[in-house]
């Protein structure tokens, strides 16, 4: 029987960290409380408080800290529309002194930060191929870690091969930075097979299929896009499609005024000087030599500037795979990549002109996908400790799944539920995350991992691919 949690004890942790908004660690917190309880029912405390949405827990192990969450940074996005958040064990990048920096300031409530427009200069001050955001070594570490090993081939020629898994991937992961709650494999489904997942909103079914639309333009088109106004208008009008209070707006630049919920950002408002603005970002991303550097630009000035109504971050993100995509590089797939440090990261671009916390974010999560595309072991690291800690439940989960002959839907159901009984609520997201991931993985090369017999499999998979 779950043991039961007295409020007042909620709300004394809830209080001691109302005043460190940056957030502590757990032997912060149990000195910081009059009346310390044990570490094991502290940790049961604070696990109960961050699968609520009470709290939010960044990192993992000793070195974990926990803050309150704050209302207005959990996305960016247009105001009036709404947000949907889901707790996540989140893996944290390490950021450079100047990207700590720069979280911090915008962590600040939004009456404490000083309230700004849009810097024309900002653009101005770039001199393609002579401005550098992302430096040499930055840049040639990417390329290095980019390129799959291929002989020279057409542009697109890489994306088209990894073209069903790109599609999951950066449908999932981008639609999941603007508050979707499909999981990967309710996006798998609806990518393959159309079916929409139970108890979700049409509009986020909606946001999924645009992405998909927009990815295959790109790969399909990749001897053509570039940065102009035919790729980016279209790309918009893909990614906005049945998504807009008004229609028409779909590729279409703004002609009205926007603001930013929780920033103190106010984006241009004459449609004049938009249209020239980003006629400007377009000419100086098009003379970009570097790929990686072209890519970053991208996902600075496009959504600083606000071209559209609404979906320029998504425009943004995926304008930055064109020169990668036509370079036959790995392309980025935002793979686990918070949300709430991308917002971050934004709020530095729109109220600070300040790219080094976005920078920070965008060079950890090129390495992350690089690694998962070109397979470059050295990439990653020291082997996952959530996965070796939890090898045996995922064993176990997989196994299931295939033995019980389960097609993608009842995978999804099963999976949710298993979760739900056997895994401690602060892991939960990433637990399904990865164990979805390992089943879309499996294949006839690597089933024996999971002490499943070929007849098994073989029963299954007939089924999973229906």
């Amino acid at each position: 029987m779950a043991r039961r949690i007295q409020d007042k004890d909620l709300q004394a942790v809830e209080q001691v960290l109302q005043q460190h908004p940056d957030g502590m660690t757990m032997r912060q917190i149990s000195d910081a409380l009059q009346f310390a309880p044990p570490r094991r029912t502290l940790q049961y405390r604070l696990r109960h408080l961050v699968g609520s949405g009470r709290l939010v827990m960044e990192g993992v192990g000793r070195g974990a800290r926990y803050r309150p969450p704050r209302a207005g940074l959990a996305a960016v996005r247009i105001a009036g529309r709404q947000s949907g958040v889901t707790a996540r064990a989140e893996v944290l990048p390490p950021l450079t002194e100047d990207g700590s920096e720069i979280r911090e300031q915008v962590r600040r409530p939004p009456a404490a930060r000083e309230p700004v427009g849009y810097d024309r200069a900002f653009l101005d001050a770039y001199r393609p191929n002579d401005t550098f955001y992302l430096s040499l070594q930055q840049r040639s570490q990417l390329r290095e870690i980019g390129r799959p090993h291929v002989t020279e081939q057409p542009a697109g020629t890489y994306a088209r091969q990894i073209l069903n898994r790109l599609l999951i991937d950066l449908s999932w992961n981008s639609s999941r930075l603007e508050g979707n709650t499909y999981s990967l494999l309710d996006t798998r489904r609806l990518l393959d097979a159309g079916e929409e997942a139970d108890g979700r909103r049409r509009l986020e079914a909606q946001m999924i299929l645009n992405h998909k639309d927009a990815i295959e333009f790109l790969v399909e088109g990749a001897a053509e896009i570039t940065f102009n106004r035919y790729t980016i208008l279209n790309l918009h009008a893909l990614l906005a499609n049945n998504l807009l209070a008004d229609p028409e707006a779909a590729g279409r630049l703004r002609r009205t005024d926007v603001g930013i919920e929780g920033s103190v950002f106010h984006p241009l408002a004459v449609p004049q000087v938009i249209e020239e603005c980003f006629d400007q970002a377009l000419a100086t991303a098009a003379a970009i030599r570097d790929p990686f550097e072209q890519a970053f630009f991208a996902m600075v000035h496009i959504p600083y500037l606000q071209p559209f109504d609404d979906v320029n971050k998504r425009v943004s993100r995926l304008a930055a795979n064109i020169p990668l995509i036509k370079a036959n590089l790995s392309p980025l797939s935002f793979e686990d990549v918070q949300r709430d440090l991308y917002t971050e990261a934004m709020l530095g671009v729109y109220e600070l002109n300040r790219i080094e916390l976005l920078r920070d974010v965008f060079t950890w999560a090129y390495r992350r996908s690089a690694a998962r595309y070109t397979a470059v072991r050295q990439s990653l690291g020291e082997p996952d400790p959530f996965r070796m800690r939890h090898r045996t439940t995922l064993r176990e989960l997989v196994a299931s799944v295939v033995r019980g002959r389960m097609d993608q839907r009842q995978a999804a159901v099963h999976v949710g539920k298993w979760v739900q009984e056997h895994i401690a609520e602060q892991d939960r997201e990433r637990f399904r995350e990865t164990a979805e991931r390992e089943l879309l993985g499996l294949h006839e090369g690597n089933f024996a991992r999971y002490r499943i017999k070929p007849s098994e499999f073989a029963a299954w998979w007939e089924v999973w691919n229906r």
